[in-house]
This record gives structure tokens, C-alpha cells and sequence, in this order.
């Protein structure tokens, strides 16, 4: 760090040691610091950085809302500033924190990731050209999450009994132990009849189970962990981004494409659970 700007307020100079000091801060973190307070000071124009008031906080923040800045940046930058305004409290320099009863900016959620018509259709185009028991399987998972829109947890764990009965539907068991009853489409119940058909290979000779989707190891099923390897897997031989694809976006699929070929809400969410 090669120090404060000239004219900068000998107060920001001071902190600044004080982090290298005390704390020791890396060059860069001294050189963030200090960007932003020389920010917040042009901001203030002719007024002292050391004498600012809560307004004049509200306001820079207002300022760089409007300025289309991320949330996380706008609560980095009143970060430094409550760090320098505790400092300045600490030191004497100001009988109060006008920082102290502003709150953060809201991070806001992370958009979640989307997958189109055709990039799903992909995956399932991918999956069908593996062969064998373990390329039906994974057939018959996709097409029950995107027919379906279960959790993963609600998919590992469906009983051979769900599919039992009326190939039109699965009775699913979901949060707080409630049922519900699914639609289930052709492609759904075709690769559903085809997987069951070869269902006995995942388990040991004489063996029976209970699940629709059993495993040789502990928990006698798939795992959530196990089956979003086997997606990211075949994401990548679909050629989508793996970091894109799960089992939750593949709910969120189901919802979305849904949705814009005219679903009822209500039933909708009915589905969903």
C-alpha cells in the first residue's frame, strides 16, 4: 500500500495505519479500504469524511443504489464505513457512530439457474443413448423429475408401491408425512415400465426392496448426493454446463415450462407440494 491520497483526511490516514497495525491488513485490503472512504469523501464534497452525519450515509447509499451498484458492494462499502466511524468513536475523535443504526442493503436471492425446453430434452436424448440397466434408470429418474417436479428427497424415497396401482399417477409422500397424488405423462410411465422391468439388477440375487430405486449401499436407495453426480455426469455428455444442472433445477424446470404452456396455479402447486 502506498498510501493515502494527497489531501486526503489525515483521519482515514490514521485508520489505515491502524489496520496495518493492529490487524495486520494485506496491501490490498488497506488499498479497498481506503477506495472507499476517498469514495465516500468525494461524495461529500466539501464536508469533512470525519463529521458526516447519518443523512449524509443514507444518502451515499441512496446514491449508489440508484447507480444500479450490486447489494454486496453497497454493504461493503458501509462495512468500511461503520470500521472507520467505530474507529473514529474509539479514538475520540466523534462522540457518536452515525454508521451505527444504518442497515445493510439486502443481498437479495441469486436468480435461480434456468434450463430450457430443448436443454432438457438434451438430457434425456444423452441419457437414452447409454446402454444397459443403468441408462434405463437414469431415463426413468429424469423423466420423473421433469414429469413429476418431486424433490430429490421425495424421489429416492418412493415406495414400489407408488407405481403399483393406476400407471397414470404416484402417490407421493411429502413434507410433514402429507400424500399427494401426481400425473404422471407417457414418456414418464413408459420409461417408468421399462426401468421396472430391469429393476432386479440393482439388487443382490433373492433380494427384495421396498424402494422404487433401490441401492446396494446403506440407506438400501439412491442417494440425493448419488443421483446429482449422475446429472452433472450427463450434463456434460449433453454438452450443458453441469453447473447448471440438478435435481432442484430440473423442479424448477418442471414448474417453469409449466407454467408457460398455461398451467392452473393451484394445481400447480398442488403438484409441487
Amino acid at each position: 500500500w502506498a498510501g493515502p491520497a494527497p489531501g486526503a483526511s489525515r483521519h482515514i490516514e490514521t485508520f489505515l495505519e491502524m489496520l496495518a497495525a493492529e490487524r495486520g491488513a494485506s496491501a490490498n485490503t488497506l488499498q479497498a479500504y481506503h477506495r472507499d472512504l476517498v469514495h465516500f469523501a468525494g461524495f461529500l464534497g466539501t464536508r469533512a469524511v470525519e463529521a458526516a452525519d447519518s443523512d449524509a450515509i443514507r444518502d451515499y447509499l441512496a446514491a449508489l443504489s440508484g447507480a444500479a451498484l450490486a447489494p454486496r458492494t453497497i454493504a461493503r462499502r458501509l462495512s468500511t464505513l461503520r470500521q472507520f466511524y467505530r474507529f473514529l468513536l474509539a479514538e475520540g475523535v466523534r462522540g457518536d457512530d452515525p454508521a451505527a443504526a444504518i442497515d445493510s442493503p439486502r443481498r437479495g436471492r441469486t436468480l435461480p439457474k434456468v434450463l430450457s425446453q430443448a436443454e432438457v430434452g438434451a438430457l434425456i436424448e444423452a441419457a437414452r443413448r447409454r446402454r444397459g440397466p443403468r441408462g434405463t434408470r437414469l431415463v426413468a429418474l429424469l423423466e420423473l423429475l421433469y414429469a413429476t417436479g418431486l424433490r430429490v428427497s421425495e424421489l429416492i424415497r418412493l415406495p414400489l408401491g407408488a407405481v403399483r396401482h393406476d400407471p397414470r399417477t404416484i402417490i407421493v409422500r411429502g413434507k410433514g408425512d402429507k400424500e399427494r397424488m401426481v400425473p404422471l405423462g407417457q414418456p414418464a410411465r413408459t420409461a417408468l415400465a421399462a426401468y421396472k422391468a430391469c429393476r432386479g439388477h440393482f439388487l443382490k440375487a433373492g433380494e427384495t426392496s421396498k424402494w422404487l430405486f433401490p441401492s446396494r449401499g446403506r440407506s438400501g436407495h439412491l442417494t440425493r448426493r448419488r443421483v446429482a453426480q449422475m446429472l452433472k455426469a450427463l450434463a456434460v455428455e449433453a454438452g450443458i454446463d453441469p453447473g447448471k444442472v440438478s435435481p432442484h433445477v430440473l423442479r424448477h424446470a418442471f414448474a417453469s415450462h409449466m407454467l408457460d404452456h398455461g398451467a392452473d396455479l393451484r394445481s400447480l402447486q398442488q403438484m409441487l407440494g
